[in-house]
C-alpha cells in the first residue's frame, strides 16, 4: 500500500492563503492532488491541514481529509517530520500501515506524475530510505563566497579559487516537490538529506521556490512558457 500525504496549513505569512491561492486559474493545491491521483499508485491521497476550508477544497479535488491537524503542529516552527509522523500515527490507529509514503508539497504547480512514478520505481527497486526530486545548481557552489561586515569578500572554499567550474563536482538542491519515503523512515524521523537517500534530477525550471508575490508571478509566467512549449 502507498499513501500520499499533502501538508497544507493555513495562515502563510508572506503570501496570504498561499496553499489555496489561484495559480493560472486554479487553486494551487489542485496541481499536486491531480498529479497524485492521476499517477494511480496511491490507495489514498490525504491532506494534513489545520484548516477546514483547505480540507473542504482538497476533498472537492478528490483528496481525503480524515482529520484536522492540531495547532501545535501548525505553526512556523513545525518540521515536516513531525507532521508526517502525526498523519501516519492517525492511519495506524485506523489499521493502515503503508509500505511507502509520499509527502507532496501543496504549492507545487510544476509537479508531474511521471516524476512521482520515477521516484516510486527508484525507491521500491533499491534500498533507499528516501527518494525526491532535485535540481543541479546553475552556479558553481564550490567557488561561492560570503560578504563580510566590512563589505569585503571571503571565499567559502578558497582551495577552489583556480579550479575551472567544469572540473568541480556537481551540487544539487532539493526541488521542493515531494519526498518518497519508507514508512519506517518517516516514523523514526530519519534525516532526508543523507547517504541512504537518492534523487530524481529534474530541470531547474520546474523546481519550487515560491515564497513571495514576485516569486508567484514569475512562476505563473514560467508555467505559461512550459505549457506553450509542450
Amino acid at each position: 500500500m502507498n499513501i500520499a500525504i499533502i501538508p497544507a496549513r493555513a495562515n502563510s505569512k508572506r503570501i496570504p492563503n498561499k496553499n489555496i491561492k489561484l495559480f493560472s486559474g486554479k487553486p494551487v493545491i489542485y496541481y499536486p492532488i491531480e498529479a497524485a491521483l492521476s499517477s494511480k499508485i496511491f490507495s489514498k491521497v490525504i491532506i494534513s491541514t489545520d484548516s477546514k476550508k483547505i480540507a473542504k477544497l482538497a476533498q472537492k479535488f478528490g483528496a481525503e481529509a480524515p482529520f484536522i491537524r492540531p495547532k501545535n503542529l501548525s505553526n512556523d516552527y513545525t518540521i515536516i517530520a513531525d507532521v508526517m509522523k502525526h498523519a501516519l500515527k492517525f492511519l495506524q490507529r485506523k489499521k493502515l500501515k503503508p509500505n511507502f509514503v509520499c509527502c507532496i508539497f501543496p504549492v507545487n504547480p510544476f509537479i508531474r506524475k511521471s516524476d512521482i512514478l520515477k521516484g516510486y520505481k527508484k525507491i521500491i527497486n533499491n534500498d533507499w530510505q528516501f527518494v525526491f526530486t532535485a535540481v543541479e545548481n546553475k552556479f558553481p557552489v564550490y567557488r561561492s563566497f560570503l560578504q563580510k561586515k566590512n563589505n569585503g569578500l571571503k571565499m567559502i572554499f578558497p582551495k577552489n579559487y583556480t579550479t575551472r567550474s567544469q572540473d568541480l563536482q556537481k551540487v544539487y538542491s532539493d526541488a521542493g516537490q515531494f519526498y518518497w519515503g519508507k514508512r519506517s523512515a518517516w516514523m523514526s524521523k530519519k534525516k532526508i538529506f543523507s547517504h541512504y537517500s537518492s534523487i530524481i534530477n529534474i530541470p531547474y525550471q520546474r523546481a519550487n521556490d515560491i515564497d513571495t508575490i514576485d516569486d508567484w508571478k514569475h512562476a505563473e509566467l514560467m508555467r505559461k512558457n512550459i505549457t506553450s512549449n509542450k
